[in-house]
């Protein structure tokens, strides 16, 4: 399928050569958080707040309205969601991690229990910056990392009953991830959506959805889930939603915009406990930390994302993508998430020791080699064990390459796949890393690496 819209502008990128490259990582701690965007050649560090926006959105951006309260930006983002989503009360925030600031803080104390399918690094952080504790109740089909099963984001049902049955009293909400980032970009199901709902019911306990790449989420099930063919993407968004008391979304996924998150609820109670929090930190509950400028664009963006041809698009160049690489012997999560390629770092290069951190080593190698900007999805970001305080290596150790939505041509992508693949046929020369400065909270976006072994093996 040819990409479904024109290119009008363009950004230029610097060429640059692998001494340079090797250089500037070093010289930020081996970090790529710390990168300055133009020593990147291909940015695939994140797919949040790096889309970009249609002629549409521009020209919104224009007819903006930048008053304080009542704006006409605002009216139109929260009648937009209202609409798309069908929740009565509509809040805004800046940005995703600002939603759940507000959003936990209404709603947890310390002590209860959030289960969810796999928490992102940001939620994990803020239920914990609460007191409360995320729990990871996924399917265990996400660990099949090479095998492409369907919905591999879905809750496991018997884990999620039991715990509602046994400590139902200690919960304060069951959330979900849709698409669930943690798990490769993996969908949930409608149906098992729908049961999450219903247990939550039958126990009394809220539920709530992180709609980020809700729809990207929504094209799975229309796709691949049977009886849902018959739906369009817009339909099975609210479909979804209708199973939920409310959802959270960083507009920067799913809304096509740089900026912008929504807080969206069914009950006043909670509309007006966030609402207060909102004002705290974000400001008043017309603009939520976002310009008007923010709201326009956001506002039109909800809808181009739903959009089935810009969806087909999107998800194809990331199933081509893991296709060429797995075709080529580079362990990739199969089947194809909905935002992203994940590599399984690990069986890239299975010489290293987890405690080497080959996740985080393997992008700073992608880096090097080809310019390319990814990051550790495993146990850097994850952290450390509360309880132990040691380093939670039993779980996956992936590197991610998040595709900014319309902004790379196929050449691009054919070019980072290429990299990777010349890595591999040399992955036993590739080093491991180590911390050489550790930061305490969320310690992937600060903290500094040095090798684990000879520097010169990046090369």
């Amino acid at each position: 399928m040819i990409q479904p819209y024109r290119i009008k502008s363009v950004a230029p990128i610097k060429v640059s050569t692998t001494e340079e490259r090797r250089r500037w990582i070093e010289e930020v701690g081996l970090n790529p958080f710390r990168l300055a965007s133009e020593q990147v050649m291909i940015d695939l560090l994140t797919d949040s707040g790096t889309a970009a926006m249609s002629e549409d959105q521009w020209a919104e951006l224009i007819r903006a309205d930048e008053a304080y309260a009542g704006s006409k930006s605002w009216l139109l983002l929260e009648e937009t969601a209202r609409e798309l989503f069908g929740f009565p009360y509509v809040l805004p925030a800046h940005q995703g991690r600002s939603a759940e600031f507000a959003l936990f803080g209404a709603k947890l104390e310390p002590g209860q229990l959030v289960p969810s399918n796999i928490h992102f690094d940001t939620t994990a952080a803020h239920i914990a910056y609460r007191g409360a504790r995320p729990l990871d109740l996924v399917v265990e089909d996400v660990y099949r990392l090479t095998e492409p099963l369907p919905f591999k984001g879905n809750m496991d049902l018997d884990k999620l009953a039991s715990l509602l049955k046994e400590q139902g009293e200690k919960v304060g909400m069951v959330t979900m991830v849709l698409t669930c980032n943690s798990g490769g970009g993996q969908p949930a199901s409608f149906a098992n959506i729908k049961a999450v709902s219903e247990l939550c019911r039958k126990h009394g306990v809220p539920f709530w959805i992180d709609a980020a790449r809700i729809a990207e989420n929504a094209y799975f099930i229309r796709r691949d889930e049977e009886g849902m063919q018959g739906y369009s993407v817009g339909e099975i968004v609210r479909m979804i939603m209708d199973q939920a008391d409310g959802m959270w979304m960083s507009m920067k996924k799913d809304a096509l915009a740089n900026m912008g998150a929504l807080i969206c609820c069914r009950h006043r109670e909670d509309f007006e406990a966030i609402s207060q929090l909102v004002i705290l930190i974000d400001g008043y509950v017309t603009y939520g930390g976002m310009s008007g400028r923010d709201m326009a664009a956001a506002a039109v963006g909800l809808r181009e994302a739903q959009d089935h041809d810009y969806l087909a698009h999107r998800i194809g160049q990331v199933e081509r993508m893991v296709e060429r690489l797995s075709g080529a012997g580079v362990p990739v999560i199969r089947p194809a998430g909905g935002h992203a390629v994940y590599i399984d770092a690990r069986g890239f290069m299975p010489h290293l020791p987890a405690e080497k951190f080959p996740g985080w080593a393997l992008a700073i190698h992608g880096y090097i080699a080809g310019g390319v900007r990814s990051i550790e999805i495993g146990p850097v970001l994850k952290g450390r064990d509360p309880e132990t305080g040691e380093n939670r290596l039993d779980i996956p150790d992936l590197v991610r390459l998040a595709i900014p939505r319309r902004v790379y041509t196929q050449d691009q992508l054919d070019y980072v796949c290429e990299v990777f693949v010349e890595l591999r046929e040399r992955a036993v020369e590739l080093c491991g890393v180590e911390f050489e400065w550790e930061a305490p909270r969320l310690r992937h976006f600060t903290s500094r690496f040095r090798w684990a072994g000879r520097a010169e093996a990046g090369a």
